[in-house]
């Protein structure tokens, strides 16, 4: 494979900055310095807005983009044409791959299976330090697939990639020693928990109602069979396309039941990682998103709030989602604000997850629901 110089000189200053911040432990500094990120990418790319992809079509800015700590979108709208151009593959920030295979621990004569091939950029990863024949791949997008192993055997490389849904993962070639996720998971497929090995290593993005975008490590036992993880700091992934959102959002913003005026901090001090995730297990069905100045609240049952600019409005029918909220974070500024360290969570044979705060015995369980509002 022939890299014009500039490209190798593009991946020389980003590795060197990803090996500055740690992240790249022998011999995984070699290894990203063998392909150029420019590799992997397609003719036609996007970044991604606070509202929208938006096409890169200028050289230089592709060249920036494609060589800074960013996320370069590679398909929108699953690859048809004519949608409204909403991110549904990419090539994952650099420093979050880095991060994430230094929590896998691959060793040598190890196995592993990615989820999510993509652009076949991890794999290539997987490969310069497994072997060829020691990693499998698998992608939902037939297209994706064939790029993917286009690129890979372009670069010399040539493991197996397979097209199916990734909850099932690849039973053939299991028991696998490490899994890895490059797509985000809502929970951990039983599929995947069956295929690793006793005392095998899954790490993968989650995705939750409340606590979205989270980094997690998950270690089985080799005794019990028990599943646990751990977390490592946020990470903004698309999900898997099983595990996509079919919650509706919908609700009746005409006029607002009840109006709470925001206290100082408000509605920052929602963001933080920890609080998403205890929040989230005690207020289970509740969805949030948003930004630091502006965040709305819904259940999926028609009741809503939106809080910003002073005021926390209460819309649609049923609960005060904000009441339950703050009732929440007192819970948990009583508690001492635990940092996200704290927290653990334990995964059943069926997938299902116990969150729980600093020993396995105290699961982080639902709250009991704030009156109704009457009409």
């Amino acid at each position: 494979m022939t890299v014009p110089p500039h490209l190798h000189e593009g991946q020389a200053a980003l590795v060197g900055k990803l090996a500055e911040r740690g992240l790249l432990a022998p011999p995984w500094r070699e290894i990203w310095e063998r392909v150029p990120r420019e590799h992997w990418l397609p003719e036609r790319i996007w970044v991604q807005r606070p509202d929208r992809c938006e096409p890169v079509t200028d050289a230089d800015a592709r060249y920036r983009l494609t060589y800074s700590d960013s996320p370069v979108v590679t398909q929108v709208d699953d690859g048809r044409a004519g949608g409204p151009g909403v991110a549904t593959s990419a090539n994952s920030m650099p420093s979050m791959v880095a991060k994430m295979l230094g929590l896998l621990d691959l060793q040598d004569g190890m196995r592993v299976l990615e989820i999510g091939t993509a652009t076949g950029d991890m794999a290539s990863k997987l490969c310069l330090r497994a072997g060829d024949d020691k990693v499998t791949s698998v992608e939902i997008d037939a297209g994706l697939a064939a790029q993917a192993r286009a690129g890979l055997a372009r670069a010399g490389l040539a493991p197996a990639v397979h097209v199916t849904d990734g909850a099932g993962g690849w039973a053939p070639g299991a028991p696998y020693d490490r899994v890895v996720a490059t797509c985000a998971l809502r929970t951990v497929p039983a599929a995947l928990l069956r295929q690793l090995r006793p005392g095998g290593v899954l790490v993968a993005p989650l995705v939750r109602d409340f606590a979205s975008g989270l980094l997690a490590r998950f270690v089985k036992d080799a005794t019990t069979g028990t599943v646990t993880g751990s977390f490592h700091g946020g990470a903004s992934y698309m999900p898997l396309r099983a595990h996509r959102s079919t919650v509706s959002s919908a609700v009746d913003g005409t006029t607002p039941r009840h109006c709470h005026e925001l206290l100082d901090g408000q509605p920052d001090a929602f963001m933080d990682l920890a609080f998403g995730l205890y929040a989230g297990a005690r207020l289970p069905g509740v969805h949030m998103t948003g930004s630091p100045d502006r965040l709305f609240l819904w259940d999926g049952a028609g009741a809503g709030v939106l809080a910003e600019e002073g005021w926390a409005a209460v819309y649609g029918r049923g609960r005060d989602l904000w009441q339950e909220l703050l009732r929440v974070w007192q819970e948990y500024v009583t508690g001492g604000r635990p940092p996200l360290g704290d927290f653990g969570v334990t995964v059943t044979a069926d997938g299902g997850f116990r969150i729980w705060l600093r020993t396995p015995d105290a699961v982080v369980g639902p709250a009991l629901a704030v009156p109704t509002l009457r009409p």
